[in-house]
């Protein structure tokens, strides 16, 4: 491959709703917990460490169900206005 070139990457829309609503259950785990849900959410997603998750709620292995360029997107839509 050319280093030149510009690599196309599609999610699918039902992975989406998936990856929605895992995040909120996660979110609300950590909530519960005493966590900053925001802060341990983007240290899973910056390194890739499960442990930033709780396992409250199931919610570590919720999150792993969902790749992490797909919680990245989903965010990254959501905040220039594209919500699916």
């Amino acid at each position: 491959m050319n280093m030149d070139e510009t690599v196309s990457f599609k999610v699918e829309r039902d992975k989406s709703i998936k990856a929605r609503e895992i995040l909120k259950e996660v979110y609300k785990a950590l909530e519960e917990k005493g966590y900053n849900p925001i802060n341990q959410i983007v240290g899973y997603i910056l390194s890739g460490d499960p442990t930033y998750i709780t396992s409250h709620n199931n919610a570590r292995n919720l999150i792993r169900q969902v790749e992490r360029d797909e919680l990245l997107e989903k965010m990254v839509k959501n905040y220039i206005g594209l919500d699916d």
